[in-house]
Formats: C-alpha cells, sequence, structure tokens
C-alpha cells in the first residue's frame, strides 16, 4: 500500500463523493444522524464561517470539549480552513488551560459552556475577567495575549463570546469560495493539529502532526482491521486525544465507515447499549474501557454479535483481557496497536489475520512505510529477542513540537529517529512486545523487573479483575514489587493467597512484597493508570509507616 498525498479535507471530499448517502456520523444521544454528504457540508460551512471571522490559514484554534458531532464536523472544517486545532484535555484546569492557550498562541478557542463537573465559562472568566467586558472577536486577555475569540457549542453566547451557530450563519459566498480554492492549495506537509503529550513528567509537549502523518496513519491501522463502508464504529475514547480524532473519526472517514458517539465521555453501559441498538461491528477501547465494559449492569443479557474488530491501544493489554474480549464481546477479530502521540499514533498492530496467540501476546509488527529499531543503552540494535529501547522512523514521526526547538531536537536525533521509552523486543518473525516502560522497570538487588510480566502472571487468578504493579522503595534493595489489586466483584483474596498463587510459579523476587487491594486506580481522562501517582502513594505510606514503626 502506497502513501496518499491528501490532506484532511480531501480525505472527507474523496469519502462524501463515493458515500454521499451513507451514514457518516451517528450520535443518539444528541439525536443526530449525518450522512457523508451532510457531514462534508458541515464542514464547509463551519469553515468558511471561520474564515469570515479573519481566521486565517495556520491560525491555531483550540477546542476543549467532549466527544460531540460538533467535535466532528470542526475537526473537518479547521483542516479545510487551514487551520491548526489544537486539541485540549477536558479535565484541564486553569494552570493546565493557561499553558497550553499560551504555548500555542492561539487565536480562538471553542468549548463546551459546562461538562460534568467542570464549568469551562466560569473558568475562563477566571483566567481572563477581561472577556466579559469584551467584544466579540475583540478580546484581549493579559495573560493570553494571541486570543481573539471564545466560540461556545451551546444555544447562547456568553459575554464576550459567539456561538458556534453564529460562526457558521457568517459564511458568506465569498468564504466559501476561498474554503474551495484553499483546498487546492493547503499541501499535505502542513501542520494541521496539535496534541498535548500527557506530562506525567514536567510540562505537556505540544506535539505538531502534519495531515500526511494523521491522513496515511488512518488508512493503514484500518487496512489492519479491514474496515470498510458498511462498519460501523463506536468511538468512546476521547476525541481530543489521537486515539479518538486519527484512530477513530479518521480512520473511519478514510474508510467511508460510520462513527458513532454514545456518550460525551466514556460510560461503560451507554457505549454497550449503544453498541447492541446500532449494530457496531467495531469498539475502539483502553484496556480499562473494556474491563469496564464487561463488568457494566445487564452485559451478559446484550446482543453483541455485531461486533467483529476494533483496537486496543493506550496501555498493555493482558493476555486474560483480550482472551474475554475475544470470547464474551464476539470481537474475534479485535486488533492490538502501539505507538504515541508523536508518531501519528501508529506503529506496531495486528491484523484481523493473526493467529490467536500473536493477537494475545504481542502487538503486532510494523506498519507500512514505517521503521522501528531497538537498541541497548549504548544506542547500539540489540539481536532479536533481546530487550531494548524502541525507536520509531518514517512519515508518521511528527515534524516538531510546537513553540519548542530544544524539546523537538532532543526528542528527534539527526537520523529522524524518535525514542519511546518503551522497552521491547523482537522475534524472527518481526512480532513486537511492549515488556515495559524504561521509568516503570525496577531494579530489586540489581535485578531488572519489568512489571507487565508481573501483571500478566497476576491476570490468570479468577479473583483478580484488575492489577498493577510498580516498584515501592526498600533501604535493602533499593525497590521491591508492590502490586494494587482490584478484586472481581463477589470475589475475595488475602496478601496470603496471592503470595501463595505466585511461589513457584514466578521467580522469587518477582513475587510482590506489598501488596493493596484497592477499589479504583488514579487514571487520566483516557483511562491510563497513572503509576507515577501509585509510587508516590506508596512511597509516602512507607516512610509513614517506617516514622511509626510499623514497616
Amino acid at each position: 500500500m502506497c502513501l496518499v498525498g491528501l490532506t484532511v479535507g480531501q480525505l472527507l471530499e474523496q469519502s462524501a463523493a463515493r458515500y454521499a448517502d451513507n451514514d457518516a456520523l451517528i450520535v443518539p444521544y444528541q439525536g443526530l444522524r449525518w450522512s457523508y454528504g451532510e457531514l462534508n457540508r458541515q464542514a464547509d460551512e463551519m469553515a468558511a464561517g471561520l474564515l469570515a471571522l479573519g481566521f486565517a490559514p495556520g491560525d491555531r484554534l483550540g477546542i476543549w470539549a467532549p466527544n460531540m458531532a460538533e467535535w466532528v464536523a470542526l475537526q473537518f472544517a479547521t483542516a479545510k480552513a487551514g487551520l491548526i486545532l489544537v486539541n485540549i484535555n477536558p479535565a484541564y484546569r486553569l494552570a493546565e488551560l493557561e499553558y497550553a492557550l499560551t504555548q500555542t498562541g492561539v487565536r480562538g478557542l471553542i468549548t463546551v459552556p459546562t461538562f460534568k463537573t467542570s464549568d469551562y465559562i466560569a473558568m475562563l472568566n477566571e483566567l481572563m475577567p477581561e472577556l466579559a467586558g469584551s467584544k466579540p472577536g475583540q478580546l484581549k486577555a493579559q495573560k493570553i495575549p494571541s486570543l481573539r475569540w471564545i466560540i461556545t457549542l451551546g444555544e447562547t453566547a456568553t459575554p464576550g463570546a459567539i456561538t458556534h451557530e453564529e460562526v457558521r450563519a457568517g459564511a458568506t459566498n465569498a468564504t466559501r469560495v476561498q474554503v474551495q480554492t484553499l483546498g487546492l492549495a493547503l499541501q499535505f506537509d502542513d501542520p494541521i493539529n496539535i496534541q498535548f503529550t500527557s506530562g506525567t513528567t514536567g510540562r505537556p509537549k505540544a506535539a505538531t502532526l502534519t495531515h500526511h502523518n494523521i491522513v496515511n496513519n488512518a488508512l493503514f491501522t484500518g487496512l489492519q482491521m479491514k474496515l470498510n463502508h458498511e462498519d460501523r464504529m463506536c468511538i468512546p475514547v476521547p476525541m481530543y486525544h489521537c486515539f479518538g480524532m486519527v484512530l477513530g473519526t479518521l480512520c473511519c472517514v478514510a474508510h467511508g465507515a460510520t462513527m458513532v458517539f454514545a456518550s460525551p465521555g466514556f460510560d461503560a453501559e451507554s457505549t454497550m447499549r449503544v453498541v447492541e441498538t446500532e449494530r457496531c461491528s467495531a469498539l475502539h477501547g483502553v484496556p480499562t474501557m473494556f474491563i469496564a465494559a464487561l463488568d457494566s449492569p445487564g452485559f451478559a443479557e446484550r446482543d453483541l454479535t455485531s461486533l467483529r474488530t476494533g483496537i486496543i491501544a493506550g496501555a498493555p493489554c493482558p493476555a486474560e483481557l483480550m482472551k474475554r474480549i475475544m470470547s464474551e464481546m464476539h470481537m474475534d477479530q479485535i486488533t492490538i496497536a502501539y505507538g504515541m502521540t508523536e508518531t501519528g499514533p501508529v506503529s506496531t498492530q495486528t491484523t484481523v489475520d493473526d493467529p490467536v496467540a500473536r493477537r494475545v501476546e504481542t502487538v503486532g509488527r510494523v506498519l507500512p512505510h514505517t521503521e522501528i529499531k531497538i537498541v541497548d543503552d549504548k544506542g547500539h540494535i540489540t539481536p532479536r529477542g533481546t530487550p531494548g529501547e524502541l525507536l520509531t522512523r518514517g512519515y508518521c514521526v511528527m515534524p516538531k513540537y510546537w513553540n519548542d526547538p530544544e524539546k523537538t531536537a532532543s526528542a528527534i536525533d539527526e537520523a529522524r529517529w524518535i525514542a519511546s521509552g518503551d522497552i521491547a523486543t523482537v522475534d524472527d518473525e518481526g512480532y513486537f512486545q511492549i515488556v515495559g516502560r524504561i521509568k516503570d522497570m525496577l531494579i530489586r538487588g540489581g535485578e531488572n523487573i519489568f512489571p507487565r510480566e508481573i501483571e500478566d502472571f497476576l491476570y490468570t487468578h479468577p479473583a483478580i479483575e484488575q492489577v498493577e504493579v510498580i516498584g515501592a522503595p526498600d533501604q535493602k534493595y533499593g525497590e521491591e514489587v508492590c502490586a494494587w489489586i482490584r478484586l472481581r466483584e463477589g470475589h475475595t483474596a488475602t496478601e496470603e493467597e496471592i503470595r501463595a498463587f505466585c511461589k513457584g510459579q514466578i521467580a522469587h523476587f518477582k513475587i510482590p512484597r506489598y501488596i493493596r487491594f484497592v477499589d479504583e486506580f488514579p487514571m487520566t481522562i483516557t483511562g491510563k493508570v497513572q503509576k507515577f501517582v501509585m509510587r508516590a502513594q506508596m512511597a509516602q505510606e512507607l516512610e509513614q509507616a517506617k516514622m511509626e514503626g510499623t514497616q
């Protein structure tokens, strides 16, 4: 399969021409169904409306909102207008929002008034007290000097803002013609999207992606799933993340499939209900989402036979969970994908035709037109089967971190390789396994221990629903193995029983010294477990126990 030289806007135009009357987007909670022809019209009109406000190609426009139809229209509208869409995590608070807006120099921000417990308008007024007294388009905020426009996704605008519908209504014949002209002039190597990395250490980095990065990545990942215009994909992963907007919406558009949003934020019961009622054939998610889906009310009674494929990514998927998904959710063609935001995002993926063992135990093989190497701590390529850090090169690698040449230079070397921070192996057939994170690897008395190996074993215990292994500080060994465990409903277990289960099955130094039974794990909004939070909590707990003499 060759690389395609299309922009995001041209990709939608292509699918709208082929599948004009097919369902493109279904959002039951909004009572909305758009055909591909309608989605294209919505994107064109919004693009023309933005240009009428004075936005110009290259301007940055932030979006701070949950999954909804308007998000999809804006994804393609900004691309058609040549604007760079800046994805902002709905969970961000004032300090994080201020950093994201100033780092990228946004000219406009689109937001919902509220979501869950967040009052976005109140936060904006606190960050920018000048907003309420400003005329729309004339905002001059001291803290965000580049910002001029606040656009709300609602029926009424807050003082100083304009509504999404007012933007669309402002489109003119001249700006409609300009949208068509730009469609021919924009280049596929132009930057089109800025996504912030998780920022678990230090400030989040503004990964800047081009049309070429994400269009081709969406195309190739869909091919791995054998996605086509008859498929319906439920997308519970957030749109601000590359999982939602590249592997979700863009992947569907690349193959003419239907996008389905069950709820604005992930809700397991709503997701399963909509998969059933809309007869979805594909479902994406991180492992914790699938765990929640399997445990959702009424799951056993649902007819999920329409499901066949999808992507599990974002975090390692335990083998036992993968087996449950394939059997209990009928997803016998589920795929595993691996990558990072900076690589568009997928570098490796399994296929629907791979043997079950490969889809359970590996993250697949490298995608077309992408290179991967595994190196030791000296930067030398390791022999096959030997763990090392995984590096990626190819069309998928971002050009830069926005407005941060120093971090860009430290991330991407002169040969255009970008390091992942993940420890991996590759076998003789080219299948990759992710065995851990460099920062997650723990060293106990000189022994390198990869938490993933212990987690995979503990998942075979019938009482364990979810387990996360971390390193806890230890005066004698440097670090000790610590397991946080969430038990299945109706099951019980003790620390002694868990250790007895491990004895004779894994090496003695891998058996958890510390075991904590928990009801939940600290997580990001995308469902990734925050192990750095767990490590900090354990360090504090052990220090307190030491002071009290109870350790």
